[in-house]
């Protein structure tokens, strides 16, 4: 899908319905046998009664290109005709939405029906062609002018509240936007350059024959990405050791066609950036939300320097777990083991709970849509892995994709892909179509601060020093995996990107030295890193899917633990500060946005905030053992 929100397909002609990714795993085996039988528990019913009703939907949204193309040219002639220029975009923008997010939701409800790949094909192709036919808009309101354009603004209310955001983002970026031609080609290039992702998504899906492997206590797990993340925290080492070597040994019998796609997609980043003139792919990565790069590189920075801190929590796992060394498969086991399980209903009730701090508004929100068939939560075989929200259709509701098991591990999602849903909820109240889709690097705040809010709730509700350790070592994992080891795949990002930039060739063997180094610096001397795990990389979707995106679970854990910290210790005044933030929805830069809220992500101080948590963490956990 192309990378850009709706509020850019109004002037720019692009959309990215929003998509986040579940952030660990867990052993509950028990969540696919108790989902119900007959697939998927939503109901895309809301989106599109049956599949005429959506065949429809796409044939009325490719007859109406003609009539924007009719537009061209015309932008200047006075505010009232842009203004209904931009209306006719905006609400043909609106249903092309509404029919990729149903094939979208269809497809990944079982990626082994070739008909339902063919027809998200097909939106996509929908969603190249209504680029090309609006690809005029970013040059003509770039030819205009600012005064002109900001004389419209003025003139008409309207346009005002609804489009000047997106006029001024488009001024913003007027030395990056090419002219109608140029605009064009890049718009048709959409297509073909998602062709990498596409194949690796096919390789891992449905081509790569995944091992199955018989674990201790005689059970068998086919290890495919649900499979390894539901078993790589097995209690057992020898499990756990068996499971990393047969799963890492699967990606790199397939390491050189997974590492050609990436390279590919690489290519066509630094192509993009530089069609348009930017004078790297991290300045094009980060411009479309306008985030200054010194934030990408403070966050590196900051998550160097806090290293001994993440040296210091191996030491303490290696400790807990009674270990004579520690190994890359001994990351993932709990500190403690709680034998408790966390039925679907339990999730609901405690998410309810936890959240309660939130408001009776946001009560209010998540009540309803946990109640609604808009989430299908357990696992299937050739269900999409992972987890995500998709808010991308503004005139019905969110729909959220999860595998969850039932342990605290599958909470935690549950929680964390809740906090996206609300999020789309109230910027969906709160602002107009164009303004409402949200940047990710606000979104992740959404989730990552219910995740704080849960751990706290959990925590001060522990009737044991074994459950007390149980949710702090818990949460040391979660700022593990989404502050230091996010920061760690953005600093690959970087590196490899770099590499392309400087002619350097690629390949799935410079891809697995490049990580081998991160691996070992950020998990220091006391963990032997095998060499053969280093494949890791091509287990990051995210690197195909999207450019310079992941760094944004580390920038967002940050600020997400800060406004969960405030919300707790505060009152009314520091939860309205923050809903508000989810209520802006994509109406200003995230940046800005947070500036406002009392939080500057520029600087050293929320990262280094996280670490001092990080840190205080493991020392309430030394005073309990």
């Amino acid at each position: 899908m192309p990378e850009m929100d709706r509020r850019s397909v109004m002037v720019l002609g692009a959309l990215l319905p929003f998509a986040s990714a579940l952030t660990g795993g867990g052993t509950a085996f028990a969540a696919e046998a108790s989902a119900p039988k007959g697939g998927a528990q939503w109901d895309l019913s809301d989106l599109y009664p049956d599949l005429t009703a959506w065949q429809a939907a796409r044939a009325d949204v490719l007859a109406a290109l003609p009539r924007l193309k009719q537009w061209q040219g015309r932008l200047g002639e006075s505010a009232a005709t842009m203004l209904a220029a931009l209306e006719d975009v905006s609400s043909v923008s609106r249903i092309a939405e509404r029919v990729y997010v149903y094939a979208a939701l269809k497809a990944d409800e079982d990626q082994r029906i070739s008909q339902e790949q063919e027809r998200e094909a097909q939106a996509r192709d929908m969603y190249t062609a209504l680029m090309e036919a609006v690809a005029w808009q970013a040059p003509e309101v770039l030819a205009l002018g600012k005064d002109k354009v900001e004389s419209f603004i003025a003139a008409e209310p309207k346009l005002a509240h609804r489009f000047a955001f997106g006029l001024r983002d488009t001024l913003r970026n007027a030395e990056h936007v090419l002219d109608a031609k140029g605009e064009a080609i890049l718009a048709a290039s959409s297509s073909p350059l998602a062709g990498p992702g596409d194949i690796r998504t096919q390789l891992v899906s449905s081509d790569i024959p995944w091992p199955t492997v018989t674990l201790s206590d005689g059970r068998s797990q086919r290890l495919d990405g649900t499979g390894y993340a539901l078993t790589r925290d097995a209690p057992n080492r020898e499990d756990r050791k068996k499971v990393f070597d047969t799963f890492w040994s699967a990606n790199a019998a397939y390491s050189n066609s997974i590492g050609a796609s990436l390279a590919s997609k690489i290519s066509g980043d630094v192509f993009r950036s530089k069609a348009r003139g930017y004078p790297s792919t991290l300045a094009m990565g980060l411009s479309g939300s306008n985030v200054p790069e010194n934030v990408y590189r403070t966050l590196i920075a900051e998550a160097n320097t806090g290293l001994p801190q993440l040296h210091r929590y191996f030491e303490l796992r290696r400790r807990m777990l009674k270990l004579p060394d520690l190994h890359y498969y001994d990351i993932y086991p709990p500190l403690v083991t709680l034998e408790r399980r966390f039925t679907l209903d339990d999730m609901r009730a405690i998410t309810l709970a936890a959240t309660k701090p939130l408001g009776p508004q946001y009560s209010a929100h998540l009540a309803k849509g946990t109640t609604s068939r808009w989430m299908d939560p357990f696992p299937r075989t050739g269900k999409q892995g992972g987890a995500y929200m998709n808010g991308g259709a503004y005139d019905v509701h969110p729909y959220l994709l999860l595998n969850l098991g039932e342990n605290y591990e599958g909470l935690t999602t549950y929680a964390h892909e809740w906090g996206h849903a609300v999020h789309s909820m109230l910027a969906n109240e709160a602002q107009p179509y164009e303004l409402a889709s949200y940047p990710t690097f606000t979104a992740e705040i959404a989730s990552t601060c219910n995740e704080v809010l849960l751990f706290e709730f959990m925590l001060g509700r522990a009737q044991t020093r074994q459950e007390k350790i149980f949710y702090l070592g818990q949460r040391l994992e979660q700022l593990r995996g989404t502050f230091f080891r996010q920061t760690m795949f953005a600093e690959f990002e970087l590196k490899i990107h770099e590499l392309a930039e400087a002619g350097e060739g690629l390949s799935g063997r410079r891809f697995t030295e490049t990580y081998l180094d991160l691996l070992k610096r950020y998990h220091g001397p006391g963990v032997t890193i095998d060499p053969a795990y280093a494949v890791e990389w091509a287990f990051v979707h995210h690197f195909w899917a999207y450019s310079y995106y992941v760094y944004q679970y580390a920038t967002s854990i940050a600020a997400g633990t800060t406004f969960a910290r405030r919300i707790l210790r505060g009152g009314k005044a520091e939860r309205e500060n923050y809903l508000n933030v989810l209520r802006a929805g994509g109406s200003d830069y995230p940046v800005d946005l947070l500036k406002r809220a009392g939080l500057d992500m520029t600087t050293s101080e929320p990262y280094r905030e996280l670490v001092d948590d990080f840190a205080e963490t493991m020392d309430r956990i030394e005073q309990l053992l």
